[in-house]
């Protein structure tokens, strides 16, 4: 992976962005920065009103990522998008729910059902 690509991938599901981390970790700062620049982006400049953010090949994240997070949500909610959070690990939802931003956001097994909970 060089130094300049994407930390993430963005698919385009039935009108929902669904992004998957490229690496299993998220703790290195740069790449926090880049990744926040990015899943802001599609708020912001692309205007998506439905993220899904699959979590399925993620095993580590730093307190920054949470931020990251949080800050993704209140710009989403600016815009009246929704942001799900698909295919977490236990032990990352426990720190989800350790933190208490388990209630900012809604959870699902697999990006399908993350994108079928929002068609509701």
């Amino acid at each position: 992976m060089s130094a300049e690509s994407s930390p993430v991938r963005v698919e385009i599901v039935n009108d929902t962005a669904v992004v998957e981390f490229v690496a299993p970790s998220i703790v290195d700062p740069i790449m926090i920065q880049r990744l926040g620049e990015e899943l802001y982006a599609l708020v912001e400049e692309a205007g998506h009103k439905r993220i899904v953010i699959d979590f399925g090949g993620v095993r580590f994240l730093s307190s920054q990522t949470l931020g990251l997070l949080l800050t993704l949500r209140k710009k989403a909610d600016a815009i009246g998008s929704q942001v799900h959070i698909s295919g977490m690990k236990p032990d990352l939802h426990k720190v989800f729910r350790i933190t208490k931003l388990d209630s900012l956001f809604d959870f699902h097994p697999t990006s399908e059902e993350a994108i079928a909970a929002m068609d509701d």
